[in-house]
């Protein structure tokens, strides 16, 4: 049985992905005040092409913001038109 589609990442747009971190980070009670942007970078060894700067973040919430986003970069690939923003 092939397994490579658990590997495999949904591409979406820079705004897709930020509405998705959005929503995410406001379902948290913690995370419900982050502040953050998108920031499109070059593909990394993990194949990552997109990472968040998290700014504002309250001392208590950074582990469940950073775990939030790190998921979220697991399931979701900045699509190619999007990059060149």
């Amino acid at each position: 049985m092939d397994f490579d589609f658990l590997n495999s990442k949904t591409a979406a747009t820079m705004d897709e992905i930020r509405v998705r971190v959005a929503h995410a980070l406001a379902r948290h009670p913690l995370c419900r005040n982050v502040r953050f942007d998108i920031v499109s970078v070059p593909r990394t060894r993990r194949g990552g092409n997109w990472t968040v700067t998290l700014q504002s973040v309250e001392p208590r919430a950074v582990w469940e913001a950073s775990e939030i986003v790190a998921d979220i970069q697991d399931a979701y690939d900045l699509a190619a038109a999007a990059r060149f923003r």
